[in-house]
């Protein structure tokens, strides 16, 4: 077969979750299959993170805007190179696609009611871009991957799709998150502590970032220890803003916001924390859990969405609508010693079912079921 995969995002240096699922089932993808040819496409960037091999041919194509490159430059790339599929990774692609279509779509969060819009610019014209697209292309597509049960049966409640056209492939998680001893040379870069806790938030709503904070505040009241708090890709004019918000300034001392981290820190980062906080709204899959799990620090999921259905006994479950019980749960780990080794047991030994190499597997197996209808 020839196979064309959809990469847009993975050379930019700040990579997020999409980005990092495309990339790593696509090294796996190579790594394991020296039979089909495949056609990577991918905008110019830095981070020239695949390298083209002799059956994998990394391809740049240059375009001034997301919408145009993936309206345009890509189905027209396609049209010259006739493969027999086209795989878009990210939630959207071309409307006029002039080879059977495959597309990863992450989640349907942009279709349902937002709890408030999103602070960045970026973030917004994605929003409106995604609900433009993904209900025109839906019914053009041979193949819908999506990445849990859960996000699997909204997609279907959602939009009526057929049984067959909708499958759900997990995520995995880099091989570098794993048990490993502290690195004070690296987490010192980040902030000043030995202990602390560590949040992943970001601008967009469903990380719940106001809620952690009053979460936080309220720990800080409660806590003998008081933690700092270590917050990644946040910058501080948001943060201010929300402190300003839940009338909580007065906390501003006890955090670090370093911004975007390189993912190569985050191992250390992770290892380095007392507890990873990842009381999100609404997750379709929620990578960042499974990493945190592997490096042995205890999680504070969400009790919604699919984050029960990736964390199973791994993580600590909280209402991420309720401040309360988000501090309860960090005060319940610092509190009894035996409970947190548990945690900290449950999480790196559910982590060992998810992997990288598994999803690529299930990718090549719907490749080929649709190469084989294709000719049947």
């Amino acid at each position: 077969m020839k196979i064309a995969i959809e990469a847009q995002r993975i050379f930019r240096p700040n990579k997020h979750g999409m980005d990092f699922v495309a990339l790593e089932t696509i090294r796996e993808l190579q790594k394991m299959d020296h039979e089909n040819e495949y056609f990577i496409f991918v905008s110019p960037g830095e981070d020239k993170c695949l390298k083209s091999s002799e059956n994998m041919h990394v391809i740049e194509l240059k375009c001034p805007t997301y919408p145009l490159w993936e309206q345009v430059a890509l189905p027209r790339a396609v049209k010259r190179i006739r493969p027999d599929l086209l795989h878009c990774t990210s939630n959207t692609a071309p409307l006029n696609c002039p080879v059977p279509l495959v597309l990863t779509l992450h989640d349907i969060i942009y279709l349902e009611k937002r709890q408030s819009s999103s602070l960045s610019l970026y973030q917004e014209m994605g929003w409106h871009y995604r609900r433009l697209i993904v209900p025109r292309i839906l019914p053009k597509c041979k193949k819908i991957i999506t990445v849990s049960q859960f996000e699997r049966q909204r997609i279907l409640d959602a939009l009526h799709l057929s049984d067959e056209q909708l499958v759900a492939v997990y995520n995995g998680f880099n091989s570098h998150f794993h048990l490993q001893p502290k690195a004070p040379e690296i987490t010192r870069k980040y902030i000043d502590a030995d202990e602390y806790l560590f949040f992943l938030g970001n601008t967009d709503p469903k990380k719940n970032t106001p809620r952690v904070l009053k979460a936080y505040s309220d720990y800080l009241k409660r806590s003998q220890k008081k933690l700092p708090l270590l917050i990644a890709d946040l910058k501080e004019d948001a943060i201010d803003r929300i402190l300003g918000e839940e009338k909580i300034t007065d906390i501003k001392g006890y955090l670090r916001f370093p911004g975007y981290i390189a993912n190569t820190d985050l191992p250390a980062l992770y290892s380095g924390a007392f507890a990873f906080l990842y009381p999100s709204l609404r997750e379709s899959f929620g990578i960042p859990m499974l990493e945190a799990m592997a490096c042995g620090t205890p999680v504070i999921a969400g009790n919604t969405s699919a984050m029960p259905e990736i964390a199973g006994e791994g993580a600590l479950l909280a209402d991420p609508f309720s401040s309360e019980d988000i501090t309860a749960k960090i005060l319940q780990l610092e509190g009894d010693a035996e409970f947190y080794r548990q945690q900290a047991d449950c999480g790196v030994e559910r982590s060992k079912l998810f992997s990288w190499k598994n999803s690529a597997k299930a990718l090549l197996d719907i490749y080929r079921n649709m190469a084989l209808e294709k000719h049947v």
